[in-house]
């Protein structure tokens, strides 16, 4: 594979070369790691240059047709957007239905829109353990929105909120969890919360749970002293309160960099991407270290047989690894 003319096709935009290097770059296979590392080496003086938005929400919120509205909203005015969604992967088969293509038809035909599903794998929290590395080629390609959609399950608007610019989190109102929406963990971590489906019978619902969101909000400290977490409705149906959010976000974006928060935002990001590849990288060595390898369905089996504790079959793995 060459590396140089992959670098080159990205830089000038081709979708192709873009494609490759993304799948590169996902791949699990130890011969690749090296090819992703010297192209992300490569591209790396060219990236940067984007917002970063991660969108989530309760399931039924609508989080597709909200970024397809969003994402036209921003080609139109001249944006060129990249959409990464993360699709669930079966526990049992291991598959993934990677659908947001078919889901977001128009936005995928906009030559100025870039939407890349990927499957979550095994990654905690449900979000593609390459979804970072993701970004930065979008970026070198021209892209200046990044949008990373989640599964909204749990772990990941955590793990996505720790990569992105800007939280945004998609909530739903009439549906019976206005209540379940207001978690002190995920309100904790938003920078804003859209409520969507604000439209016919449903406004007078939308904007009662808007006030109920506000409300919580009071009590709950801020992630910045110089950000206020709003609320807004919209109808992503009917694109209406779509550029509201837009201008919210260029608010945000200039507030931020105003007072140098957006820049230290992203450095500690950067710090804490290093402690999770290290994280991953040192239990993939262990795991297939040519000397635990053979002990390994020993040990598995005898913490399922209950002849030892898991805490014991840990502790006998890492003298084993330590040893040698």
């Amino acid at each position: 594979m060459n590396i140089e003319h992959i670098a080159t096709g990205i830089r000038n935009g081709q979708l192709r070369a873009l494609a490759k290097g993304i799948t590169l770059i996902e791949s699990r296979k130890p011969e690749h790691a090296q090819q992703a590392a010297t192209l992300l080496e490569q591209l790396l003086p060219e990236t940067g240059n984007s917002l970063r938005i991660g969108i989530s929400g309760v399931p039924g919120a609508g989080k597709s047709t909200f970024i397809e509205a969003f994402g036209l909203h921003l080609t139109q005015h001249g944006h060129k957007v990249a959409v990464l969604a993360v699709d669930p992967s079966s526990q049992i088969s291991g598959g993934s239905i990677l659908g947001d293509k078919t889901r977001m038809e128009d936005l995928a035909r906009d030559h100025n829109a870039f939407i890349r599903p990927s499957p979550a794998g095994d990654s905690l929290g449900g979000v593609a353990r390459k979804t970072r590395e993701t970004m930065l080629l979008c970026e070198a390609a021209g892209y200046d929105i990044i949008i990373v959609e989640t599964v909204g399950v749990g772990q990941s608007e955590i793990t996505v909120a720790s990569m992105v610019d800007f939280f945004l989190l998609l909530q739903l109102s009439g549906a019976g969890d206005e209540l379940q929406g207001i978690k002190k963990g995920v309100m904790e971590i938003a920078d804003a919360i859209v409520i969507n489906k604000a439209d016919g019978d449903n406004i007078t619902r939308a904007n009662l749970a808007k006030q109920q969101y506000c409300n919580a909000l009071h009590i709950l400290r801020p992630r910045s002293t110089n950000w206020t977490v709003p609320v807004h409705t919209c109808s992503a149906l009917h694109n209406q309160g779509i550029d509201t959010v837009w201008q919210m976000l260029q608010e945000y974006k200039s507030t931020m960099k105003h007072h140098h928060e957006f820049d230290e935002k992203r450095r500690q990001q950067s710090r804490e991407w290093m402690w999770a590849m290290l994280h991953d990288n040192l239990k993939d060595l262990f795991v297939h270290d040519k000397n635990i390898q053979p002990l390994l369905p020993q040990v598995e089996q005898a913490v399922l047989d209950g002849i030892t504790t898991p805490s014991a079959a840990c502790n006998r793995l890492l003298d084993r690894f330590r040893r040698h």
